[in-house]
């Protein structure tokens, strides 16, 4: 991930949490998106009933770190192909 880059996330409107995966019971992996299209062709495709009970936020790369500890993620997802979708998963690891 480069360090000047910028992700769209999806989050919901209702509780505030952040669209995820869940690997297992104590693993979760923010989704992220290179394009807020992709993030809206993702909803659209996969969860088009209840796409407009979400917000598109951006974040850039130096903030992620930060963010997946703060919100607790075992790392990220992210999705290359929002359609099939194709997501590339990696783990987060917490620094001091």
């Amino acid at each position: 991930m480069g360090s000047f880059q910028t992700y769209y996330l999806l989050r919901s409107k209702q509780d505030g949490r952040h669209l995820a995966a869940r690997a297992e019971a104590n693993q979760t992996y923010l989704l992220l998106f290179t394009a807020d299209y992709d993030a809206l062709s993702y909803l659209n495709t996969h969860a088009g009933e209840v796409s407009d009970r979400f917000a598109i936020e951006t974040i850039s790369a130096p903030q992620l770190k930060a963010a997946l500890s703060r919100w607790g993620f075992t790392g990220i997802g992210l999705v290359r192909d929002p359609l099939i979708p194709r997501i590339d998963f990696m783990n987060h690891a917490p620094g001091p």
